[in-house]
């Protein structure tokens, strides 16, 4: 078990309620930046949003690397939830009513005590806009799911070079957010196999 025990039983009511994730041990070999490296949160949670139109919702935030879109994440904090964390950070990301679908993986990143919790999530009102400003986004962008591996190896491509926006290495960050969109694809071509 790499998480604390109280987290392991979320996961577990969790996958109850809506399926039991990929469980995903991914080494990030000591690389530091944000987020992995902040001491205010245990991890994170990855929203799949799903529009009606079926695809995928991604974004780029102001300061990232050229074409650096990924799909949505947000903090969990010390103290809260997993679902507590999905709910906010939908509402204050996207501005939209989900309902949660499917809990796709959960990815812990070694040496460091951080984990990823992906859910897909359909959409189901309100419109498209981000609540909190200080997430800086620029824009959104829908994508196919088919479209996930692509934006992998942007992702995985991003420059390498430090940036203090982050406290680490651009090429590190875009290594480590590639990571989830490869399981989410994973996750998602083998619900579609199985329907």
């Amino acid at each position: 078990m790499l998480l604390d025990p109280a987290i392991e039983a979320e996961i577990h009511a969790l996958a109850m309620r809506y399926g039991a994730p990929y469980r995903i041990v991914a080494p990030l070999d000591g690389a530091s930046f944000d987020p992995v490296a902040r001491s205010d949160r245990y991890g994170e949670v990855c929203m799949v949003v799903r529009r009606s139109n079926g695809r995928l919702i991604t974004a780029i935030k102001t300061f990232y690397p050229v074409g650096c879109f990924r799909l949505l994440t947000g903090g969990v904090e010390h103290g809260e939830t997993i679902e507590a964390a999905l709910q906010r950070e939908v509402e204050e990301e996207t501005g939209l009513q989900t309902v949660i679908r499917r809990f796709l993986a959960v990815i812990v990143y070694p040496p460091q005590r951080f984990a990823t919790f992906a859910f897909l999530l359909d959409e189901r009102g309100g419109e498209l806009g981000s609540r909190d400003p200080h997430e800086r986004i620029a824009a959104f962008r829908e994508i196919e799911v088919a479209e996930l591996p692509v934006l992998a190896a942007t992702l995985e491509a991003a420059p390498d070079r430090f940036d203090a926006a982050i406290g680490g290495n651009w090429r590190d960050w875009g290594r480590f957010r590639a990571i989830v969109h490869r399981v989410v694809y994973q996750a998602l071509s083998d619900d579609q196999a199985a329907a």
